[in-house]
């Protein structure tokens, strides 16, 4: 039979050259371009995309190559672009062998020491946030774990609207903060904090509350933006002010969806003081990601009550997708290999390399820093060219500030040199300014901080 159609190839061998494309390019390490940039028809060009005729090993190794190529080296210590950064070399390890497995985490079955592993990250990760006891589950990214807060929260409120639906229920209203335009880019794991019914929303919060809201049938009008102060955190009177006047309308308040660390200012909203709120007014509170199912438990061709384990270890039942990748895994690797202290020492140093560029430029010609301190390692700033220094800052001086953004992160990305994202705050009239986010991997150097600085300057300077 042919190996082609039967899968026999040898597969190590592959592998070993798929390795041997990303050591050549230096994926993994802090020199060379951070990306090469082409526009999607120059790719269309440099890249067969097209399916349909097979192709021979020497060609799929080329397409590999350009890939690896053509695409965005996370691990470059100048990828300061997302909220997220570069790879853990004993998390790669662990994605490897749990994609070389290739099964799915919704039975203990199929899954023996992936389902346990699981379970052991969770249970770690509730003791690092202060539970004793709880129950979660790896979601696929922000959005989906944002909208299982929702569901939490509609069917604590309601439970039979799990099988009757929203047809029959009051206007449920959801909260959240109005600086959160953006999506949070935080862990897919969400566990649960407690609490009930209109989703009000923070104006910093993620914007998947919104999407959760059409989602799930409750209605984008029934989010409601919490006004926030200069740093970005909501502001507990106006969250009572707007439960109460939902109140008065005949609406039901359902959650209030809370941040810890928002997408840009990277504000920690005051979550004692909002915890009161709720409890005072029996609310959900949904603190930027927890989980626990209530959705339809018992798909008996997957879950036997009858097994000869105990099925508690499934967990398909938590999950709206039922399948789902063996992510945890990866993160049970490099935690197992690290341990708690070399990962906070991870964390601390990231904290030290962001408030090292704070610093740096806090006085800087050129350079203006959106609030004056950050609580995480966000830093926003603008960065004004020579040419507009000293000027009068009129409604057009600042609409040309606004370009500075897009023009500068253009020339930047272009030269390979450096990604770091840009942003406005509409809301409080802000203008483009910078999010310089430090990440823990890979580790930044003073050295890396300082050309960060340099390659603003180099290139904002000619603007």
């Amino acid at each position: 039979m042919d190996d082609r159609k039967a899968g026999g190839e040898d597969v190590f061998a592959l592998l070993r050259s798929v390795v041997d494309v990303l050591e050549s390019s230096h994926t993994l390490t802090p020199s060379g371009a951070v990306v090469q940039y082409h526009d999607p028809l120059d790719l269309e060009t440099l890249l067969d995309f097209k399916l349909g005729d097979e192709t021979s090993a020497d060609q799929l190794m080329d397409l590999i190559s350009k890939t690896v190529k053509f695409s965005v080296r996370t691990s470059h210590p100048l990828f300061f672009n997302q909220l997220y950064g570069g790879t853990d070399p004993f998390g790669l390890a662990g994605a490897v062998v749990s994609e070389a497995l290739n099964t799915s985490a919704y039975t203990h079955e199929v899954a023996p020491v992936f389902s346990l592993s699981e379970r052991e990250v969770l249970k770690a990760s509730l003791k690092l946030v202060g539970f004793d006891d709880g129950d979660g589950i790896f979601s696929p990214g922000g959005s989906i774990s944002n909208m299982y807060g929702i569901v939490l929260s509609r069917f604590r409120r309601f439970p039979d609207s799990k099988k009757d639906g929203v047809y029959g229920l009051p206007t449920l209203v959801i909260y959240t903060s109005q600086d959160v335009s953006r999506k949070i880019d935080t862990l897919s794991m969400y566990f649960l904090f407690n609490y009930f019914n209109r989703l009000l929303v923070h104006s910093q919060s993620h914007y998947s509350v919104t999407k959760g809201a059409n989602w799930l049938g409750l209605g984008t009008s029934n989010v409601v933006k919490i006004e926030s102060d200069a740093r970005g955190k909501m502001i507990p009177s106006k969250l009572e002010e707007a439960i109460r006047n939902s109140i008065s309308e005949g609406k039901i308040p359902l959650i209030v969806n809370c941040t810890s660390g928002t997408t840009v200012l990277g504000a920690f909203d005051p979550l004692e003081e909002i915890a009161k709120i709720c409890e005072a007014h029996g609310i959900w509170m949904h603190v930027d990601g927890l989980l626990k199912s209530c959705n339809m438990a018992g798909a008996t061709y997957l879950f036997q009550p009858d097994k000869m384990y105990d099925p508690s270890y499934d967990s398909g039942d938590l999950s709206v997708q039922c399948g789902r990748k063996v992510d945890s895994f990866k993160l049970w690797t490099l935690w197992k290999y690290r341990g708690n202290c070399a990962l906070g020492e991870l964390v601390d140093h990231a904290v030290e390399m962001a408030n090292y560029f704070l610093d740096t430029i806090r006085n800087r010609p050129g350079f203006r820093l959106v609030l004056d301190e950050f609580e995480t390692t966000n830093v926003c700033f603008w960065f004004i060219p020579p040419r507009l220094r000293d000027c009068d800052e009129t409604e057009d001086w600042w609409s040309q500030i606004h370009k500075v953004g897009p023009a500068l992160k253009k020339k930047l990305v272009e030269s390979g040199d450096m990604m770091i994202g840009y942003q406005p705050l509409e809301h409080r009239n802000l203008k483009n300014f910078f999010r310089m986010v430090v990440t823990c991997h890979p580790p930044r150097t003073k050295s890396d901080m300082d050309s960060a600085v340099g390659l603003i300057e180099k290139y904002g300077n000619q603007l």
